[in-house]
Parts: C-alpha cells; structure tokens; sequence
C-alpha cells in the first residue's frame, strides 16, 4: 500500500497524509482526524454499545405491516419489469438440497456477526492507522441503514401475501436466525430494505481485498460478499434490490469518512505512533 516509516532518534513516526497532519491544538479537528493507535478495551466498550443501540433502534422502528406489504409488492414487479426477479426459483432450486439450505441458514445467521467482528480485529492487529477510519466507514453505513428500515418498511420475500416462497429456517427448524420461528418477537420483520448483510459482508470483502497480501486471501475477500448475497436470497430473506440498498449505504459509509479524513481509509499509513 506505499506505507513509509521513519525512524527518529526521538521516537518513530510514520508518514501521514497532509490533510491530516497539520500542527494544531489539541481540540483541533486537525488532530482528531489524524490517525491514532486505537485502544483496546474503548474499542470493545464502543462496538458491544454501537451494535445494542443499533439492535434498539432497529426493532424500535414500528412494524408497518401493512406498508412493508405493500412495498414488498411494489419490489416484486419492479424486478419482473427489470427481468431480475428470479429469487423464487433460486429459493426452491436451493431448498431440494436439504444439506445445502441448512448450512446456508447457518452461515446467514452466524457469519454476519463472526467475520465482520474478526476483520475488526485484523484491522486493529495488524493496520492500526487505518482501523479508525475503516470502522468509521462500516458505523456511518449502518447508521444511515437505521434511516432507511424506518422510512421504508420492507416485508422480507418469505412474509409475502400471495408468495410461494419458502422460510428455509421454518421448514427445516435451523438455530439462530432472529427472523423466523419463536426468535421473530426480538426482531422487526419488516426492516428489510436495506440488507446489512449486503453492507456489511462488502465492508469486509473490499478492507481484505484492499489490504490483504496473499492472493488466494484477496480473493476470498471478494467471494464472500459475493456468497453471502446468494444465501440471502435463497433462504427467501431479502430481494436483489435490498442488496443495491446494501450497497448504496456502504458507498455513503465511504463518503463520510473521505469527507472526515481526507482520504479513503485504506489510504491511509498501516502504522502509527504509539498513544503517550
């Protein structure tokens, strides 16, 4: 990525961006936007917080069934007239191999919170400059996705009036999605649009594909994003255009923090000076 370190006999300090190196005073927003070792124990206070209030406010949204019906409907021939609304049929292809829906219900429900969270962590390990502004992506893209759950409520393809789709999680009694099953009372079921699996799973794809040096690592990065849209739309839990939403939230995820830093984040040096 072009990082450059250099040693002083003071003390080793690595190359910045000029947008963000200025000498200022300690409340400057010079200085907060600079790159900084993050710290370990704030990061994990901030993240388990962000992620409650963010569950909060999610299933605070009221479920307006009957207009995320109704939207749901409006998604469904907006994608037959695009000639893009085959979701049903992957739904029922995928579902006839039992062994292949099941692990698919799994991964839907667990590797959402798993590989994000351990990207988190490499970031933090190893590219300690661009951790803050990486994370600042990933939090300005789910917090414009709240915006979106509550001024669009979206009835997932499984909830459809009319449908013939089938909730994989129901017809094969699987653990731990929030969507289906005794679980749906703790979730909106109607916070569909936009799909955070989309945003989330493409934050990690694009940060290891940008990042990462190994090549066969680099492109796992892309498939998984890339997976995890298939899985969404087999188990019958978002359309195509969910994902588009998904990906829209993320591209305001990096406006923002080009807008803070000046750059893009992986822009920014790998290291930084150690905290005082």
């Amino acid at each position: 990525m072009g990082d450059t370190t250099v040693t002083k006999p003071e003390g080793r300090e690595s190359a910045l961006p000029q947008t963000v190196t200025a000498e200022s005073g300690p409340g400057s927003p010079h200085r907060l936007r600079a790159p900084r070792r993050p710290r370990f124990w704030f990061e994990i206070l901030l993240i388990a917080v962000s992620y409650w209030t963010y569950s909060l406010i999610r299933n605070a949204v009221p479920e307006q069934r009957g207009e995320a019906l109704r939207n749901a409907d409006w998604i469904w021939k907006a994608e037959h007239h695009l000639g893009i609304a085959v979701e049903e049929s992957i739904n029922h292809a995928v579902n006839a191999a039992t062994w292949l829906i099941i692990g698919m219900n799994y991964y839907y429900a667990t590797l959402h919170f798993v590989v994000t969270l351990g990207v988190l962590v490499w970031l933090f390990r190893w590219h300690p400059g661009r951790y803050a502004a990486t994370r600042l992506v990933l939090f300005a893209t789910t917090a414009v996705a709240l915006v979106g759950y509550y001024l669009y409520p979206l009835a997932p393809p499984r909830l459809m009036n009319g449908g013939d789709f089938i909730d994989t999680v129901m017809v094969h009694q699987t653990w731990g999605s929030m969507a289906s099953g005794d679980l749906k009372h703790m979730s909106n079921q109607y916070a569909a649009m936009p799909s955070m699996h989309i945003g989330w799973s493409l934050w990690c794809g694009l940060t290891i594909f940008a990042l990462a040096t190994i090549p066969w690592v680099r492109v796992l990065g892309l498939l998984y994003p890339t997976l995890t849209l298939v899985v969404i739309v087999a188990t019958a839990n978002h359309f195509w255009l969910d994902a588009v939403g998904g990906m829209l939230c993320l591209a305001f995820g990096f406006a923002v923090a080009r807008l803070w830093y000046g750059t893009q984040p992986y822009a920014l040096p790998r290291l930084v000076p150690a905290r005082p």
